[in-house]
């Protein structure tokens, strides 16, 4: 009788563990997933992920390449010229292009004899694919910078469709991460000669 006693209360003590178990891999699994979740929420909040779409900003960025942009950049510094910034499209703000900032408010930028000059200072374009086949002058208004592709003739840029305002930009480029042959921490040159 006693062992019978013993074989039930053996059972049941496992029956009770299995289900404490079963309980800790549940409550496992939700703070697995509740962890998951702040985490991508807090990476989403400091940086994007962007596939460059297009031949805009050769050499420098080649279509189909990934590269990672820092959107608190620019909540702790200024814009800067020769910054490679991700911005929502002015035209189509559902877009996000890549460009390159040459101006900066106040700035005067013209190109003339397929050179780009800032405030009448030509500026140091080591990483463009080509010197700009066109010419012209623009003012860059307050709260608004002047963008323009690294493939100059191949770029659809400030110098068509205006200037930039500063509160679409998303965040600064600052690595390509994909494809990994192409890994590579982004130069935000700067543009002016050395003097």
């Amino acid at each position: 009788m006693e062992t019978l006693e013993q074989d039930v209360n053996v059972e049941k003590s496992e029956v009770v563990q299995e289900k404490v178990n079963w309980g800790r891999f549940v409550l496992d699994i939700i703070e697995t997933l509740f962890l998951a979740v702040v985490l991508f929420v807090g990476i989403n909040a400091i940086s994007a992920r962007v596939r460059v779409d297009g031949f805009s900003m050769q050499p420098t960025l080649d279509d189909g390449e990934f590269v990672l942009v820092n959107k608190m950049s620019y909540r702790f510094s200024d814009v800067d010229r020769g910054d490679i910034i991700v911005f929502h499209f002015p035209v189509n703000p559902e877009e996000e292009l890549i460009k390159r900032v040459i101006g900066l408010p106040g700035d005067q930028v013209q190109v003339r004899d397929n050179q780009v000059f800032v405030n009448g200072q030509p500026l140091n374009e080591s990483y463009i694919a080509q010197a700009p086949l066109y010419s012209g002058k623009w003012m860059v208004a307050e709260d608004h910078v002047f963008v323009l592709g690294d493939n100059r003739n191949n770029s659809n840029d400030s110098k068509d469709w205006g200037m930039l305002p500063t509160e679409n930009i998303v965040g600064k480029a600052v690595l390509i991460y994909w494809p990994p042959p192409m890994w590579e921490v982004l130069e935000h040159t700067e543009v002016f000669a050395s003097q």
